[in-house]
């Protein structure tokens, strides 16, 4: 992506997000016809080794986990790569992401689905563990602008938006609200911070494609 196209699809995406969550949450009284075909078709075929895999993204994507393993995980691989820009621009985009989601959540107070399976916190809409899995994908590809990168992350995000979906913790668009918002996140601080990261320094002897 270019990066004159940074901050509008940023832009964009977070508009789509705050759309999307007023929506669903004021427009219908308790679920949108969407939501509740999904989850209706997700429960009738929910078979044992699906739920098992749901519970696994589960346990990867939220709790001690997904807020403290993956992005020091992350920040630490590029700081042993000597990527210290990289390192802070991965760091700006968890800690944005997960604040825009706990705003959000507040804002909106959606109520989770009745039939869900696993305990979570306040607030169905977005879904916090899909904003992380996009959060994630989209800087490795933002620092790595491969195809494998883009795929990757593309399937990680879906597998862990239908995972939120198999549990019934999550609405179908509560998950498309959280990749939204963890897309918007990153593409809106690349727009800003990506020519600090992609800058040589004078000790540096040839251009580096990030951090």
């Amino acid at each position: 992506m270019r990066r004159r196209m940074l901050w509008p699809w940023g832009a964009s995406l977070l508009a789509a997000a705050v759309v999307l969550g007023a929506v669903v949450v004021f427009g219908f009284p308790s679920a949108s016809p969407f939501d509740t075909w999904w989850n209706e078709f997700m429960t009738a075929h929910r078979a044992d080794a699906l739920v098992q895999a749901a519970l696994v993204l589960n346990a990867i994507g939220g709790g001690w986990i997904a807020v403290y393993l993956v992005p020091l995980g992350v920040i630490a691989a590029f700081l042993l790569a000597r990527r210290r820009r990289s390192a802070v621009f991965a760091a700006l985009c968890f800690v944005a992401s997960a604040g825009m989601v706990q705003v959000l959540k507040q804002v909106f107070a959606r109520a989770r689905p009745d039939d869900m399976i696993v305990v979570s916190d306040f607030g169905s809409f977005p879904s916090g563990h899909t904003a992380n899995a996009a959060t994630i994908a989209l800087v490795v590809w933002i620092l790595f602008p491969r195809v494998w990168t883009a795929i990757a992350g593309a399937l990680w995000v879906v597998a862990m938006a239908l995972s939120r979906t198999v549990l019934s913790v999550h609405w179908a668009t509560d998950t498309i609200g959280g990749a939204l918002i963890g897309a918007a996140v990153v593409l809106l601080l690349a727009d800003w911070l990506l020519p600090w990261v992609q800058a040589v320094r004078p000790s540096d002897p040839t251009p580096r494609s990030a951090g």
